[in-house]
C-alpha cells in the first residue's frame, strides 16, 4: 500500500477505493449497512456506511469513530442527553455503552473501529473541531524537508487494550520525507489541504472534509502549505 486509502470526498467525487458489504463481528449494529475497505491484523477496520431508521443496542459490541459526512445522527447512551453529529461533527463510541441510534432522512458516516476484549470505556465522547488543543510532539529533523511544524493535539479517547486512541489535530504547513508510517491512522480533514507522495513520485491531494486512511507500514510523503487540522484515529500494530 503506497497511497492513503479514501474513503470519502466532501465535493461528492467518486473514490478508487474497494469495498465490501460485511459485519463487523456477529453482533454489528450496522450489520447489512456496513462497507469496509480495509480491515487489518489487530482487528481494526475502516469504511463508511449509510443508515437510515432506529436501532437500540444494549451493549456496543466494540469501539467505533464515527464522522459524519451527509445527514444527521442522533446518538443517546443511556443516561445522558442526545448528542446530535452532523456533517464535519465526530464521536466516539465505547465498547459496553447502551445506545440508541436515530437517523429521519438517513446520513452518511465514515468510521473506524476496532475490537475489544472487554469493555472498559463505555460512554459516549464528542470529537470537537473547537478542541482544547494542547502542544504536542513535532517531528524529528531527519524526517523534514525544511522548517519544524508547530503541532497540537485533543486527544479524548485512548484504550490502552486496543491500543486505540482518538482526537484532534491541528499543524503548521510542513514537508515531509516518504518514509513507512508509524501507525495505522484514519483522519478526515477538517482544515487544510495535503499532498501525499508515494515512493514512485505519484501524489494524492486531499483537502477539508475528505476522509482518509493510511495502515501501518505505508510508505507516503506530507507536504502542506497552510494548517492543517483533522480528527484521528491511531492504532500502532505489534510486529
Amino acid at each position: 500500500m503506497t497511497v492513503p486509502i479514501v474513503l470519502h470526498r466532501a465535493d461528492g467525487a467518486p473514490v478508487a477505493s474497494s469495498f465490501r458489504r460485511a459485519a463487523f463481528g456477529k453482533d454489528d449494529p450496522f450489520e447489512g449497512h456496513r462497507e469496509i475497505a480495509w480491515e487489518g491484523p489487530d482487528s481494526m477496520i475502516v469504511g463508511r456506511t449509510s443508515f437510515v431508521g432506529e436501532l437500540e443496542v444494549a451493549s456496543f459490541p466494540h469501539i467505533e469513530t464515527i464522522v459524519v459526512v451527509d445527514g444527521e445522527l442522533i446518538l443517546t447512551a443511556a443516561g445522558t442527553a442526545p448528542l446530535v453529529v452532523g456533517p464535519q461533527a465526530g464521536a466516539v463510541i465505547g465498547c459496553g455503552t447502551a445506545l440508541r441510534i436515530q437517523t429521519g432522512s438517513g446520513v452518511r458516516f465514515s468510521f473506524c473501529a476496532v475490537a475489544c476484549d472487554k469493555p472498559t470505556k463505555p460512554g459516549l465522547v464528542q470529537l470537537r473541531a473547537d478542541a482544547d488543543f494542547k502542544p504536542s510532539a513535532s517531528l524529528p529533523a531527519e524526517a523534514l524537508l525544511g522548517p519544524a511544524p508547530q503541532c497540537r493535539s485533543d486527544n479524548v479517547f485512548s484504550s490502552d487494550g486496543a491500543d486505540y486512541r482518538a482526537g484532534t489535530w491541528d499543524s503548521t504547513p510542513y514537508h515531509r520525507v516518504v518514509r513507512p508510517h508509524r501507525q495505522n491512522e484514519f483522519m478526515h480533514l477538517l482544515a487544510g489541504s495535503v499532498r501525499f507522495a508515494a515512493p514512485d513520485g505519484s501524489v494524492l491531494s486531499a483537502g477539508t472534509g475528505d476522509a482518509l486512511f493510511v495502515p501501518q507500514g505505508a510508505s507516503i510523503g506530507w507536504e502542506s502549505s497552510g494548517r492543517v487540522s483533522k480528527f484521528f484515529v491511531v492504532q500502532s500494530v505489534q510486529a
